[in-house]
């Protein structure tokens, strides 16, 4: 995120505090006016600048009440990225010198649209699974954005988690008359249930994971292609996530805090055995990758021995299955390639309330996680000592937790986060015997 100043975080008047938006530089640049869709005066453009559709990074300006003339985003995105534009169009041919405000042109085809091009000429199936839990609506949404990808081999598995009626198996076969949508039924609830009943259902099969409040990109299957294809050697990708809206203050702070990405940004980056020593795999952050946006080789879930079932959501953990899936594979060995030009749009949690216990899910799936990891492996205990002094410069303050809050961010966030860091390991044997009682409770 570059440019702009403070966050703006009040709505008043009529005021949002920020308006999210795509900008293309292969079209001439437009005037941003000061308002949303329905009028409402807001106070900073969130953009994606993009770049023959390749997502470059999310820049934030202030709105002026006239709002923002093209030439001026013009000099905006060169200040932020334009030494990676120039290259860009010096490679696809064209002229790098060319002003930004007109659109970018280049001869022939982008490189960047011909490797992807290339890719789509031998794309390998992928199965979208798509976890849920009566969130009909939201699961919709979902589903539209994935019905509308631009990749030829694709289904759609949509996992509905001890569902309370049916209105998701009704929006289910709604969209399977649209396009290939299959439905399973995981009666045990928790997410790493619903996760590991869809890895029984689709053996030797690439999967592709995206939560039910989120929109996929219509490239976003495309690039986790390109992924596999640039790096053979890749168990996992994982992708970036922007967001959705930016309506409500509670939506601008968990981008404060990092948003799911948390430092990441938009650079292509591999994890694997030999890149321990710059992050270490029991040290998340920033993140290697987020369940939110994941893709699996066949096999590779198999391997580590599935999601741990007492983390998740709809357990006392709360979260970090993900997580713990991450750190599983690159100790064993394997290889995970961030890839942002992946990119899927999610829905903040609009009010306080649910932000704050967003913070404290997070803190507590955190040390959960570890808990899971000495669990299995006492010895792994001495290599988390020796992260501690890490871990508490990020979580008191200085480090890229915290890098990015501003002057109106609550603290009490904070102190929820480290009040569910304290809960994780009780948290994490409460799950393991929730577990045993729920898998009990669903045997005929």
């Amino acid at each position: 995120m570059g440019g702009g100043g403070r966050v703006t975080t009040a709505v008043e008047h009529g005021v949002v505090p920020g308006i999210v938006r795509d900008v293309g530089l292969s079209a001439p640049l437009p005037h941003l006016a000061p308002h949303d869709d329905t009028g409402r005066r807001a106070a900073q453009a969130w953009l994606l600048v993009r770049l023959f559709t390749e997502p470059l990074g999310l820049l934030t300006l202030d709105l002026p009440d006239e709002g923002l003339p093209a030439t001026a985003l013009a000099d905006a995105i060169e200040r932020e990225y334009g030494l990676g534009i120039r290259e860009r169009i010096a490679r696809g041919g064209g002229d790098p010198a060319a002003p930004l405000v007109g659109g970018v042109r280049v001869p022939g085809v982008a490189p960047f649209l011909a490797r992807r091009k290339e890719v789509l000429s031998d794309a390998p199936p992928i199965t979208v699974v798509l976890c849920t839990r009566d969130r009909p609506d939201a699961l919709a949404t979902c589903l539209d954005s994935l019905l509308a990808q631009q990749y030829p081999s694709f289904r759609v598995l949509v996992v509905d988690n001890a569902p309370s009626d049916e209105s998701s198996a009704q929006v289910v076969r709604a969209a399977a008359e649209r396009g290939p949508v299959d439905y399973l039924l995981a009666p045990v609830p928790g997410l790493s249930h619903a996760r590991n009943a869809a890895v029984v259902a689709t053996p030797g099969e690439i999967l592709a994971w995206i939560d039910d409040d989120e929109i996929a990109d219509p490239h976003w299957l495309a690039e986790i292609a390109r992924a596999l294809a640039d790096h053979p050697m890749a168990d996992v990708v994982s992708g970036v996530i922007v967001p959705a809206e930016l309506e409500t203050p509670a939506q601008v702070w968990f981008e404060q805090f990092g948003g799911h990405s948390k430092g990441r940004g938009f650079t292509r980056a591999v994890f694997s055995p030999a890149t321990a020593k710059t992050q270490s795999p029991l040290y998340p952050l920033p993140p290697f990758g987020t369940g939110a946006n994941m893709a699996f080789r066949p096999r590779v879930i198999e391997r580590i021995g599935g999601f741990d079932t007492a983390l998740g959501a709809g357990t006392p953990a709360m979260g970090s299955e993900d997580t713990l899936a991450f750190t599983q594979v690159l100790r064993s060995g394997g290889t995970i390639v961030y890839q942002p030009t992946a990119l899927v749009r999610h829905f903040h949690r609009r009010d306080l309330d649910g932000l704050r216990r967003q913070m404290v899910g997070y803190g507590t799936g955190l040390t959960a996680a570890y808990t899971a990891l000495v669990r299995r492996n006492p010895l792994v205990l001495f290599p988390l000592v020796r992260l501690v002094p890490t871990a508490l410069r990020d979580v008191l303050g200085g480090g890229l937790r915290t890098a990015t809050i501003r002057e109106d961010f609550p603290r009490e966030l904070l102190s929820a986060n480290r009040r569910g860091m304290l809960r994780g390991p009780r948290a994490y044997f409460a799950g393991r015997r929730q577990d045993r009682q729920r898998i009990k409770s669903a045997q005929p």
